[in-house]
């Protein structure tokens, strides 16, 4: 978040997570950028979140350490709080249709179900399918390092 907020001081952040560990540690890094308000609690399967508008929604690296309820969730309740033109932005390991899944990731998800079998590596043409189902359109996807994608949905009526 701090990066993010120092590199785009044009935009007004609100961060957010479940853990008020975390939340406490991103106002700690966050402490003095003028552009990031104190953050707060949200559970992405909540029916209403804690934010009733947004030009923009940033997910980084939750959905696959999250049930299945959690990321339809996070597209539902971006479709809520998204007017038309705004953005969801996901972060993080995706399996794609007809592609193997990298070596680093087939270990990743085998660890992540390890620990808690909701978690795992999510198909991308399933959540694709989530945020179509909420006003969204397909997804621009574009590759980065450590077998990571930014997935982007845009919301229609723009």
């Amino acid at each position: 978040m701090a990066h993010f907020a120092a590199a785009l001081p044009g935009l007004d952040w609100q961060p957010s997570d479940m853990a008020a560990a975390h939340r406490a540690g991103v106002d700690a890094w966050c402490a003095g950028l003028g552009n990031v308000a104190p953050a707060v609690a949200l559970d992405a399967r909540a029916a209403v979140w804690p934010v009733a508008r947004a030009d923009a929604v940033l997910c980084i690296n939750m959905i696959h350490i999250a049930p299945w309820a959690a990321a339809e969730g996070l597209v539902a309740g971006a479709g809520r709080v998204l007017g038309a033109g705004g953005v969801l932005v996901l972060y993080g390991p995706f399996r794609r249709a007809g592609q193997a899944l990298e070596a680093s990731n087939v270990a990743f998800d085998a660890d992540l179900r390890a620990r808690d079998a909701a978690w795992g590596v999510r198909d991308l043409e399933a959540v694709e399918g989530l945020a179509l189902g909420c006003g969204f359109g397909g997804a621009e996807v574009v590759g980065m390092p450590a077998s990571n994608l930014v997935v982007v949905f845009r919301k229609g009526g723009a």
